[in-house]
């Protein structure tokens, strides 16, 4: 991943105005915490009292493994909406009011825009650099932009591919090692009367793993602005290989993950298998009379070239700009996400996603799985995926957006337009969302 230059982040519009002009809630303020002076830590025994706004549940739990050891640092958790949910809204409202928590959980593709609007500190200044070699290299690389760090990975999902034993035995397959194997299986399950996995349009964020598994980065930042290649040849035969995959009926579109449709599906054998993020584990679960019933396996691979794994979802503990007490907020946010404690607790009471520490998964998932048949695909399959990442994709300022329009040209696939013109229509609407924000964007050329 390409780091921003502070003559990037400038270029850019990361500046007072263009954040002004950018967020579509209330702009916290116009001055960076960044550009002031470090707030020095609390002199020893100078209690803190920190706050932290999170969705996940009973936070508080494992808030308290730490209470107990720090008296001198004392944490609260505060439980609000998902991101999109509220939990943003939220947020903003708090750091436009002068005010919010010390602390917040922002997803990784979020970071950029909380940083245009001046809401996160850099955690560099307060020595968060020492920190980086206990966090999974490419999620570190998603939240340092500038030369800074915007905050301190927290969990991710690295991919692999869930299938039913039964339904592949049935048609004598096994799982895909290349999509072109996927696509052949596919085809057999449709004999069968079954699907090998849907393809949901309304939500482009499988499509953006897939692409990214293929190579791709469709936003690059450079010295005269942001460039984008989101109909570069990874791109497009991602584009080209689920088009032909919908148009052949070898995948359906009927249903989105996890939606009732789905869960009916899945417990019927109308779904042999979900290729997605490692914490699909918890959610299969809720497929009725499921267990015992799935395995896991590594995810196809194109044949071109690109990655074993690529990733969906991970979000971050990030430190917002009115924090009185970064130092302290960072401490705490190293040992949550870092330590082997703090793991274990996120796992045990919030059902946290993948580690973002590669030397610890966590104990409970280091041990076969009843549920899995007693497979140990913990180790064997998502610890490799976690390190056959495309390390070169980063998220861009206004992601969010740019997947809402995304989803909107998918969502015409069923109507006749192709995957492949959707793909272009979004960019070219991606580009006018840039320009109409004050961002620098030009489409790359090579």
């Amino acid at each position: 991943m390409t780091s921003l230059t502070r003559r990037q982040l400038l270029t850019f519009g990361l500046g007072a105005t263009a954040a002004g002009a950018l967020a579509a809630c209330a702009t916290p303020g116009t001055t960076s915490v960044n550009a002031a002076p470090t707030i020095p830590p609390e002199p020893s025994g100078h209690p803190v009292r920190l706050t932290y706004w999170a969705w996940l549940k009973d936070l508080q739990k494992v808030a308290d493994i730490w209470n107990a050891q720090n008296p001198h640092i004392q944490v609260e958790t505060v439980w609000i909406p998902g991101g999109n949910e509220g939990g943003y809204q939220k947020l903003y409202s708090a750091l436009a009011a002068g005010g919010g928590p010390d602390l917040a959980q922002v997803e990784l593709r979020a970071v950029p825009e909380f940083m245009l609007v001046n809401g996160l500190v850099d955690l560099s200044r307060y020595g968060a650099d020492a920190a980086a070699p206990t966090f999974d290299p490419t999620l570190w690389n998603q939240v340092s932009f500038t030369g800074g760090v915007y905050g301190i990975p927290q969990d991710s999902g690295p991919m692999a591919t869930f299938y039913q034993t039964e339904l592949f035995e049935k048609i004598g397959a096994r799982p895909p090692d290349t999509w072109s194997q996927w696509a052949e299986v596919a085809a057999e399950f449709r004999t069968a009367g079954a699907y090998i996995d849907v393809f949901p349009i309304a939500d482009p964020s499988s499509f953006v793993a897939y692409a990214t598994q293929a190579g791709a980065t469709w936003l690059t930042p450079t010295d005269d602005g942001w460039v984008i290649d989101m109909t570069g040849e990874a791109t497009l035969t991602v584009a080209r290989f689920f088009d032909h995959a919908i148009d052949s009926d070898l995948v359906t579109t009927d249903y989105g993950l996890y939606s009732p449709p789905w869960f009916a599906a899945a417990a019927a054998g109308g779904l042999a298998s979900l290729t997605d993020a490692s914490w699909a584990d918890a959610l299969l679960e809720g497929v009725s009379g499921a267990e015992g019933k799935w395995r896991v396996a590594p995810m196809p691979r194109w044949e071109h070239g690109g990655f074993g794994s690529s990733f969906r979802g991970g979000s971050t503990t990030t430190v917002l700009a009115h924090s009185a007490h970064p130092a302290e907020a960072l401490e705490f946010a190293t040992w949550l996400n870092g330590s082997r404690a703090g793991i274990d607790g996120l796992i045990e009471h919030c059902g946290i996603g993948w580690s973002a520490n590669p030397d610890y998964i966590g104990a409970s998932r280091m041990q076969p799985s009843p549920f899995f048949g007693g497979q140990d695909y913990n180790t064997d399959v998502f610890l490799p995926a976690s390190t056959e990442q495309n390390p070169d994709w980063s998220w861009w300022p206004i992601t969010q957006q740019s997947l809402n329009i995304l989803a909107d040209e998918f969502r015409r696939k069923p109507s006749g337009q192709s995957l492949v013109d959707a793909v272009a229509n979004a960019e070219r609407q991606i580009i006018s969302a840039f320009e109409n924000k004050g961002l620098s964007i030009r489409k790359e050329t090579a």
